[in-house]
């Protein structure tokens, strides 16, 4: 799961010329469920984005830096599903949309994720956009302050890999070492730069 937290004194949304939601000094959470996200990742989303600390704390002096969570400062959230937060446009100039969730899982998934966001709050400070709906949404942003965040990170590729020119002692060209291999041939590399006794004295 992927959202985007905006820090802003109002947010709102409209669809139709009508206004769904408003909030004042708050979050406005853009939020996307992948087709791999499960209630694992919703939990986990709403959980952060409630710990994320994006406002100084103004009762000291100097004014602590990014001291301060939403419930700190007595906020508001305003969540807006948008699955277009996980485009990829790595291929020609159209964004491709394969891996946002789509029909009745995405729109479980997020109603689950409004839901928890609620509960570890308070209900009435969570308001909510109208979901596969065209929304107009306004807002002033604070700061600005914008912070994505993601449930499943990028990995680093090959993290036991020492190089592609790395060949371990039993011969393997393979990047994935096993950790045997590698203390073994760190202590043979140690064993063959013993410094002479001589230079000793």
């Amino acid at each position: 799961m992927r959202t985007v937290l905006q820090r802003v004194k109002s947010a709102s949304v409209t669809v139709d010329g009508q206004l769904i939601s408003s909030i004042g000094k708050g979050l406005l959470v853009l939020a996307a469920i992948s087709k791999d996200d499960t209630e694992k990742d919703v939990t986990s989303m709403a959980s952060k984005i409630l710990k994320a600390k994006l406002w100084d704390d103004d009762t000291k002096e100097p004014p602590g830096r990014w001291k301060c969570g939403v419930q700190d400062v007595e906020g508001e959230i305003l969540c807006v599903s948008q699955f277009t937060l996980l485009a990829s446009m790595k291929k020609g100039n159209r964004p491709d949309f394969h891996l946002s969730a789509s029909g009745v899982k995405a729109k479980t998934l997020y109603q689950a994720f409004f839901k928890e966001v609620g509960e570890l709050y308070e209900t009435d400070k969570v308001k909510d956009g109208l979901f596969a709906a065209n929304m107009d949404v306004a807002l002033i942003n604070d700061g600005p302050v914008t912070i994505q965040l993601d449930t499943n990170p990028p990995k680093m590729e090959d993290p036991t890999s020492l190089g592609p020119g790395f060949t371990s002692p039993n011969g393997s060209s393979s990047q994935t070492i096993d950790v045997n291999d590698l203390v073994n041939n760190m202590t043979r590399i140690t064993k063959e730069f013993q410094i002479p006794a001589e230079l000793l004295e």
